[in-house]
């Protein structure tokens, strides 16, 4: 059997804030989520996050700077938390990689994925990538959690901003 997984409705002008964001952050990683209607299916809010990477927190990179890792802070991550008995949920986690390229890494998959040993992700949410450089968008894609390859999977990917 095939699954079939629907991207989030992301429309283009949250897009370009989320690619704003991730300029301004240049050369960091910039990081946040995108929340949106209760049916989960189209994003009308960007909720921008501090990257506190910078004070060596991440999960299992601690080694990493704030260039090639992101943790929100904990009072971002109780706001997710919260959004998703709100009545405008987090739909997609977004963060930015500062070399240009639109990939879900490794390390980006293990921090998305159940910390406590169980299997699937750790918010039912998409994760949002966005490649960036020091003067553009290169590209940016959308990823999501699938059952019948027990990992995330590509499902929709955007062209950078051509400005």
């Amino acid at each position: 059997m095939i699954e079939s997984i629907t991207p989030i409705d992301i429309p283009r002008t949250l897009l370009q804030r989320v690619y704003e964001i991730a300029l301004q952050e240049y050369p960091n990683e910039c990081c946040g989520w995108l929340a949106g209607d209760r049916e989960g299916s189209v994003a009308s809010v960007v909720r921008s996050c501090v990257n506190t990477q910078a004070a060596g927190g991440h999960p299992t990179k601690s080694d990493r700077t704030a260039e090639t890792a992101y943790v929100m802070t904990g009072a971002d991550l109780l706001a997710l938390d919260q959004s998703l008995d709100s009545d405008r949920p987090a739909l997609v986690i977004y963060h930015s990689h500062p070399n240009g390229q639109a990939y879900f890494s490794s390390t980006d998959r293990e921090v998305a994925r159940d910390p406590f040993g169980g299997n699937g992700p750790a918010y039912p949410v998409q994760q949002l990538v966005i490649g960036v450089l020091s003067e553009r968008v290169v590209e940016a894609a959308l990823f999501a959690w699938s059952e019948a390859d027990n990992d995330f999977v590509e499902i929709d990917r955007y062209d950078g901003d051509t400005q």
